[in-house]
Order: structure tokens, then sequence, then C-alpha cells
């Protein structure tokens, strides 16, 4: 078995016997004896920075659905936000003069993220376009809607970043969660500090954020083994 899962199922065996405790069942917990296996750390997937142009180009902006994709892809990609968080936000979370817009994260958390110029003008143009799927008396309230005028689900919005991706890529993983890793590698790979990258994402702990290093240095062990004489 792969360390996750030993690591998986050891973890549902100790909430039981946790449980078997508590109900008086069992006297002790053997599997405090078994020690959880070390778990490596999984690089993240990402987009380079030529294929996530083409897939911020993708959607046929001369529909509103198109706007709306638009839109959704530009703010991922320029503020590095989660799916909850994009789901989440109301138009009145965004100042467009300042290009900046409130996030509410994991545990309430509330946080201040900038955004790009592109960004905004694709907000602009589906803040224009919304009003053609609000169904009247019954606006839902926030930034994004389906076709039907209700708030989007995690699904709908995970199904036409896939469709972007895969359009432009060949990428095994196609989810919202790819562009908010792509979002976190550009700005490292060009030189962001750790710390600001961390609050911009919303991350308790720096050591959350220090994978986006190691990425980093992937990238460039990969260009020296192609490019230096000797580097294979």
């Amino acid at each position: 078995m792969a360390k996750r899962s030993v690591a998986r199922k050891l973890a549902c065996l100790r909430s039981f016997y946790r449980y078997l405790n508590k109900r008086g069942g069992v006297a002790g917990n053997p599997t405090t004896l078994v020690a959880t296996p070390r778990l490596e750390r999984r690089l993240p997937s990402f987009l380079d920075e030529q294929t996530v142009a083409l897939v911020l180009d993708h959607p046929d902006r001369s529909t509103p659905e198109g706007v709306r994709d638009a839109a959704i892809l530009e703010l991922f990609y320029s503020t590095g936000m989660r799916l909850s968080e994009l789901l989440s936000l109301r138009p009145a979370d965004l100042h467009m003069s300042d290009r900046t817009l409130k996030v509410t994260g994991k545990g309430s958390k509330q946080r201040i993220v900038p955004f790009g110029r592109k960004a905004r003008t694709a907000v602009q143009a589906w803040m224009r376009a919304r009003t053609s799927f609000v169904v009247p008396g019954n606006d839902p309230g926030t930034l994004f809607l389906s076709v039907r005028g209700k708030m989007m689900s995690p699904k709908s919005v995970n199904v036409l970043v896939n469709r972007h991706i895969g359009a432009v890529s060949e990428l095994q993983k196609k989810s919202p969660h790819v562009l908010r890793h792509t979002f976190a590698t550009h700005l490292v790979n060009r030189g962001a500090d750790l710390q600001a990258v961390r609050e911009l994402l919303g991350h308790e702990s720096l050591s959350t954020t220090q994978i986006y290093t190691h990425v980093g240095i992937d990238r460039l062990k990969k260009v020296y083994a192609q490019a230096h004489p000797k580097g294979a």
C-alpha cells in the first residue's frame, strides 16, 4: 500500500479505538504503538505562463456564458483564491478602483487580495452581463450565477475550468486548484517574497507555502539538465 493509504487506515483505526474506549468496549488502544508513516510532499500541478495565457483567452467572450467563464478564470489566476472563496464572493466584496477584493477563507477568516487589470476588465464585463442571468425578484446575491440565475455549484465551476484547461493543455489535473497552484508558482518563480505569497493564499503556516519553492527548484533542475553540457 502507498504511505497515504496506510496513514488513512491507521487514522480510522485510532478513531475507532477512541470510540470503543469511550463506550467501554476495550481497555486500551493498541494503535498508539504504531507509527504513522512519514508522507512525501507531492509537488502541485500547475500551468506554465504560455499555457495559462491560452486558458484565459479560450472562453468565447461574445456569449454571456463565455464572459462569465472568462471572469472566473481571470479571478482564479489573478488572486489564487480557493473554489469555495470564489463561490461566496458578492459584488460588494470587489473594489474596482483600487483593484482589491475581500475574500472569506477557511474558518470565516477574511483577507484583502489585489487583482490585475485584465481581471478587472473581465469582471466588469461580467457585471454587465450578469443582469441577463438574474431571475426577477430572486437574485441570490453571489457574484457568479448559473444560467438559471442560481448560485453556482462547486461541480459546475469544476466542469467549466476543466473544459477550458483541457482545450489547451494535456495536464492530467484540471481543477480550479491548479490555477491556485499556478498563481503561487508564478509568483515564487518571479521572485515574490514567500511571506507575501502565504498571506495572498490565506495559508495559516509558512511551511504550507514553502512547497512552491520546491516547484521552482524542480523547474530549475530541469532547465539545468537540458541546457548544461554536463547537466544530464
